[in-house]
């Protein structure tokens, strides 16, 4: 018998070795060590990859809510937050399937609505491969890095008044 899967999940995408693309993976790794100290165990899972796949569909079952996190060019702000819906496209099975695909593939396979989403695109400047995201990307990821904190303890303190 498998254990609930914890009722957030924060699934981010990027490439380590490419610039800028690592904010969403650093996003993950630091927003995991806020959540380690301020929140109780199994509340938040937290999930890296290099790109999106369908099968990231499988891993929003049993979510409350999932924050997808992503690099992004031509932001003109630190980074961005929307609510995501269901929506076909973004190249299923390619490396460009975008996080409004997973939830449709989600709804597709269960025959119900995905968990609510959204979505932290945090601004993105170089992809070099090799290269260390650079200086103004990584205060930007502190900006983003904050604003999820605090959607993490708000879905956390939402989620104690409903259970």
């Amino acid at each position: 018998m498998t254990a609930a899967p914890a009722p957030l999940l924060v699934l981010a995408w990027g490439n380590p070795s490419r610039g800028d693309d690592a904010l969403g993976p650093l996003l993950a790794e630091r927003l995991q060590a806020h959540a380690k100290a301020a929140l109780p165990a199994g509340r938040v899972e937290f999930l890296t990859d290099f790109q999106l796949q369908v099968e990231h569909a499988l891993d929003l079952a049993g979510r409350e809510h999932v924050l997808f996190v992503d690099a992004a060019t031509g932001l003109d702000q630190a980074f961005e937050v929307r609510a995501l819906r269901p929506a076909r496209g973004g190249g299923i099975g390619s490396h460009a399937l975008a996080p409004e695909a997973v939830l449709q593939v989600y709804q597709d396979l269960n025959g119900h609505p995905a968990p609510p989403a959204t979505l932290l695109a945090i601004r993105a400047r170089s992809f070099g491969l090799g290269e260390a995201p650079g200086p103004d990307a990584l205060s930007d990821l502190a900006q983003a890095l904050a604003w999820a904190c605090g959607w993490l303890q708000g879905q956390a303190a939402t989620e104690a008044l409903t259970a």
